[in-house]
């Protein structure tokens, strides 16, 4: 077996996790979060179609080159390549939907589970920029500060995250 293939300490990922605050709070004077870099490369694409959108103040913050929108921007490129740079050095890949996912969609086909993936994603960055920050924003940053706000959201997250898979596994 070679170093590649074994799986990281979640303990380790998570210190190096929480240590990465330090540096975003003493550089650029911002915590982790990720749901706001959609609003900023959303709105910049949609800017290059009608610029009178960066009149909206929500979007005018967001698109405005920062150190914190660029950093959350670079933040989630960057999950999304060491995660890819995980997959391929340890040897792992991802395999097909499982029996008892594909039962409780409904689907056993690799699009449907695609187009079900999105549309969840979809639904979590919504109700994240409802709730004003994602599950990292919260759950890494907010509960580091002791925010109770995060604390009740990351809750309601977990609750609602169960009493989701509970409802999906009722149907099989």
């Amino acid at each position: 077996m070679s170093p590649f293939e074994k799986a990281w300490s979640p303990y380790i990922a998570g210190i190096l996790i929480g240590l990465l605050q330090i540096p975003a709070f003493l550089i650029i004077e911002t915590a982790l979060g990720a749901s706001s870099s959609y609003v900023t490369v959303g709105a910049g694409i949609a800017g290059l179609f009608d610029s009178s959108l960066f009149n909206i103040d929500y979007v005018a913050r967001h698109v405005t080159a920062n150190a914190k929108n660029l950093w959350q921007v670079a933040l989630v490129a960057g999950i999304g390549f060491g995660a890819f740079a995980s997959m391929k050095m340890s040897g792992a890949a991802r395999a097909s939907i499982s029996p008892i996912w594909a039962k409780a969609l409904g689907t056993s086909s690799t699009g449907s589970r695609y187009a079900v993936a999105f549309a969840a994603g979809f639904l979590m960055l919504f109700g994240a920029r409802i709730a004003d920050g994602c599950t990292s924003g919260h759950g890494l940053s907010g509960m580091a500060q002791l925010s109770v706000g995060s604390t009740v959201a990351v809750a309601a997250m977990f609750v609602g995250g169960i009493a989701t898979a509970s409802l999906l596994l009722r149907r099989i």
